[in-house]
């Protein structure tokens, strides 16, 4: 029976291959934030406080990643919600 590698090993084989791809650091580093803040706020029911509090970082702080990185909470919800819309106003366009 073949053992499923530790996290740091599947770590070091998913960085190996980005770098075999040729993928930039900065890119590498926003596809992991955004899958990051997308799991976290998936577990939290796209709970922004909570989803907050469990990432170590500050409500607005969040909020400002999720806006910079294209997260949108109608894609996430769809997909944790079985695609029922939002019941949210959208945030008003800055």
């Amino acid at each position: 029976m073949k053992s499923k590698p530790n996290l740091n090993g599947q770590l070091t084989e998913i960085v190996d291959e980005l770098v075999h791809r040729g993928v930039t650091l900065e890119q590498a580093r926003q596809e992991f934030e955004r899958q990051f803040i997308m799991a976290s706020l998936r577990s939290n029911d796209w709970n922004y406080c909570r989803s907050a509090r469990s990432l170590g970082v500050h409500r607005n702080t969040l909020r400002n990643k999720v806006s910079h990185l294209g997260i949108t909470a109608s894609a996430g919800r769809s997909r944790s919600f079985g695609g029922r819309p939002s019941l949210r106003r959208p945030m008003p366009k800055a």
